[in-house]
């Protein structure tokens, strides 16, 4: 919380009011440490601008709230509309029985807790909002498949820490190695002009959109390297068990005998 602050230029105290008042969405929570990423700090530093406009934090929080429920209308007003966004995903929109119907017999209050805390799942009005198409339709798969959903979400929490991880090495190289002269230009701006930071934005989502396809097949790559490096320890972990078993049933010994009886 502390770094997060200094990030954005405020006091912790002043960080602790914004989350009391849901100014801000809560960080994710690892055990008793809690996570703040640069949706928090991008989150901040929104507040900030629309302060100096004039608007109050009541007017703001409502604002944030319109827009999170999908009134995309006021994306322009929050200085969010021309965000860069790397994410091509679709949100998927279900009745309460949908859902259930996705996963029969697996939708607990325990479930359903713990997708509402990784953020897979949120609430609107009636409704419920799955973040992505592709992973509801992934853990659709795996749980007809006989992966306990349980155990489909502990893997999800997982997999969002390390994936965090890679995001922030890449946003660490795109930062200093690509949009450095971008953000000094931004940087050097005297106030909020908006034509300059429109002008600064659409730079920004254009190297965004550029660079998209290459991350994406680096992370690919890497990890398709690792599934038959983790694959291939796993088989060869396995046969040498086996052969173990079988020589200690008198099926002989080295790597002839390993394979005398299948």
């Amino acid at each position: 919380m502390g770094e997060l602050a200094d990030k954005a230029g405020i006091t912790v105290r002043t960080l602790r009011f914004y989350r009391e008042r849901k100014l801000i969405p809560p960080p994710r929570r690892e055990g008793r440490i809690a996570w703040y990423g640069e949706h928090h700090l991008a989150r901040l530093r929104t507040i900030g601008a629309l302060l100096e406009r004039g608007h109050t934090l009541g007017g703001i929080a409502e604002l944030i709230a319109a827009f999170e429920s999908g009134r995309r209308d006021v994306g322009e007003l929050l200085g969010l509309d021309g965000m860069p966004s790397w994410s091509e995903e679709t949100p998927v929109r279900l009745t309460p029985e949908a859902l259930a119907d996705y996963f029969e017999g697996e939708v607990t209050p325990e479930n359903l807790s713990t997708s509402l805390d990784i953020g897979y799942l949120r609430v609107d009005g009636d409704e419920i909002v799955h973040v992505s198409r592709r992973l509801l339709d992934a853990s659709h798969t795996l749980v007809e498949r006989g992966v306990p959903l349980a155990a489909v979400l502990a893997a999800g929490r997982e997999l969002r820490f390390h994936v965090d991880a890679i995001a922030e090495t890449f946003t660490e190289l795109l930062r200093t190695h690509i949009l450095a002269d971008v953000m000094a230009e931004a940087a050097d701006c005297p106030g909020p002009d908006a034509e300059h930071t429109a002008e600064h934005t659409a730079r920004i989502s254009e190297t965004v959109e550029r660079l998209r396809p290459l991350t994406k097949a680096v992370v690919d790559a890497e990890l398709s390297m690792a599934m038959d490096r983790r694959i291939r320890e796993g088989v060869e972990a396995w046969l040498r068990e086996r052969a173990g078993d079988d020589a200690g049933a008198g099926g002989g010994t080295g790597a002839a005998g390993q394979w005398a009886e299948p």
